[in-house]
């Protein structure tokens, strides 16, 4: 049974959060002389603080309720959350699981949590029996899983997770932020079930509103309830709530994106193979596809040479790039620069 009073750091239990003006008078009608806003301006109130429209659409499209429901000023505000809420700094300690999404080392260095990293294996897949060293370590909080990882692109796989959610008795983060270009169901659809689960997602991949910066967690009230607590007051702009809400009446549109960005994936990924200066072409559950080369530092200066972008992963992953799904005219622009590289 989760203690999840026993995970969250003493002092957030004590905190009493800021109450804004929003929170005393949560009506829309009025002469609103409350907040020390400029009475002149359209764009002069301050936003709601719990986005409550927001929420609510996103509840009817997901079939989670609402106060299962946290949003954040992109995925990295909830990532330093959890670090804040239930890791105290220079004694608690955090575990992910490595390649991975780098703001997880960074968020724990800026909190001063010890962030142990475990290797994934050959196929960066998770292998249990490397995490349980660690399992019986009280000073051990919080494990965060990016599935499909980062900059790796595979789906870990169901089974494993659910092992490693039930068998842990603090909180794990689950970063699903690519989850739409897999096919597979969220995990955020079994929260009854997995109670120290928090489940991320964002409106920047799929979506496509990676400059609106809002992140998306999925957890049960009681851990929600924290997350609200310990939030800056207007951490969601009006602008940007705005913009999802209008975002979120494109959602057929939206979908034919994904299964558009997936079929150039995958055919990407077969005309790679073809490729000398390609070595592997690792499988991808994202919208992007790891490749080994021969020399990535100098495939990498290549392609910038051609104005073409791509991640140089080689300091992480030795001599990978990471190549981002891009429309069909900028994928096979991409491809003839490689085809065009001479051994």
């Amino acid at each position: 049974m989760l203690k999840l009073d026993q995970l969250v750091r003493p002092n957030v239990k004590r905190l009493t959060p800021y109450s804004c003006a929003r929170d005393d008078f949560k009506g829309k009608e009025g002469v609103f002389l409350d907040a020390n806003e400029n009475p002149y301006g359209c764009l002069n109130r301050y936003p709601d603080p719990y986005q409550s429209e927001l929420k609510s659409a996103i509840s009817k499209m997901k079939g989670i309720e609402v106060d299962k429901i946290f949003l954040g000023n992109g995925s990295d505000e909830i990532i330093d959350l959890c670090f804040r809420i239930f890791c105290t700094p220079g004694v608690d300690k955090a575990l992910t699981f490595t390649p991975t999404y780098g703001m997880y080392q960074v968020s724990a260095a800026v909190n001063d949590v010890d962030l142990i990293m475990v290797a994934l294996d050959e196929e960066f897949n998770i292998r249990f029996g490397d995490f349980q060293p660690w399992s019986d370590d009280k000073n051990l909080k919080l494990i965060i899983v990016c599935s499909p990882n980062n900059p790796t692109g595979n789906i870990q796989k169901r089974s494993v997770l659910d092992k490693l959610i039930t068998g842990f008795r603090g909180i794990v983060l689950l970063d699903e932020a690519y989850n739409d270009f897999t096919g597979e169901p969220s995990f955020s659809e079994n929260l009854d079930k997995y109670p120290n689960l928090i489940v991320m997602q964002t409106f920047s991949k799929a979506w496509a509103m990676a400059s609106v910066r809002v992140g998306m967690a999925f957890a049960s009230p009681s851990i929600i309830q924290y997350f609200n607590k310990m939030k800056p007051p207007y951490n969601i702009s009006t602008i940007n709530q705005k913009s999802i809400l209008k975002k979120l009446t494109s959602q057929i549109a939206v979908r034919n994106r994904i299964n558009t960005i997936i079929a150039e994936r995958d055919r990407i990924s077969v005309e790679l193979k073809k490729i000398p200066v390609i070595l592997d072409v690792f499988k991808s559950d994202a919208n992007f596809i790891l490749v080994r080369t021969d020399n990535a530092d100098d495939i990498y200066n290549y392609l910038v040479g051609c104005e073409i972008i791509v991640r140089n992963r080689n300091s992480i992953i030795k001599n990978c790039l990471r190549i981002t799904i891009g429309t069909r005219s900028e994928n096979n622009r991409m491809l003839n620069a490689l085809k065009s590289i001479r051994l």
